[in-house]
């Protein structure tokens, strides 16, 4: 894969399930739209969203708008990785040509044998999120999830960040440390 050399900004938002990323990418995009920067959020895991859909779908459930079965998910995962390694990413990098944005997040990232590099060949550099575990506990008990795994995430830490910030904070805290830290990088 060669390296992608547009202009702007990538940002890989890495962690643990309930460490905050999803609001960290939030957070971002707000970055985006205060300095009047075109953004765009683009999962990896778009297509196992799809999947599960199409699972409960199939099944005759209902599944919340935005809820996660995380055994599901993995289990999707591991038999795409399984038929080809490199799907999920592949699939991602066809999604990323077709953006012009200024600043583009990612907040999926789990994989650190084949999509962490190939995202740092797009020019992607990881920010690490990190919280206290009671805090992370007490976010994934609410996110009413109806199956919650951290497997995928077991390699998390082999994925070197460029960054970390700890979630341990009230949001305003929060949100000027990844502030701060894009007006480091642009």
């Amino acid at each position: 894969m060669t390296a992608d050399t547009r202009p702007g900004l990538r940002v890989s938002v890495v962690g643990l399930a309930g460490a905050g990323k999803s609001t960290c990418a939030s957070l971002i995009e707000e970055y985006a739209r205060d300095k009047g920067l075109a953004h765009t959020r683009i999962k990896l895991a778009a297509p196992l969203y799809d999947l599960q859909d199409e699972v409960y779908r199939r099944a005759g459930a209902v599944l919340r708008e935005g809820a996660q079965d995380q055994v599901l998910m993995e289990a999707l995962a591991d038999a795409m990785r399984r038929i080809r390694p490199d799907s999920l990413v592949a699939d991602f990098t066809v999604r990323l040509a077709g953006t012009d944005a200024d600043l583009v997040v990612n907040d999926d990232l789990r994989d650190p044998h084949v999509d962490a590099p190939a995202l740092r060949g797009h020019g992607f550099r990881v920010l690490r999120i990190t919280c206290d575990e009671e805090v992370r506990r007490q976010r994934l008990a609410g996110r009413g999830d109806p199956s919650r795994a951290d497997r995928s995430t077991r390699e998390i830490d082999l994925i070197t960040p460029d960054a970390v910030i700890d979630n341990g904070a009230d949001l305003d805290t929060y949100r000027s440390a990844v502030h701060t830290l894009l007006g480091s990088w642009l």
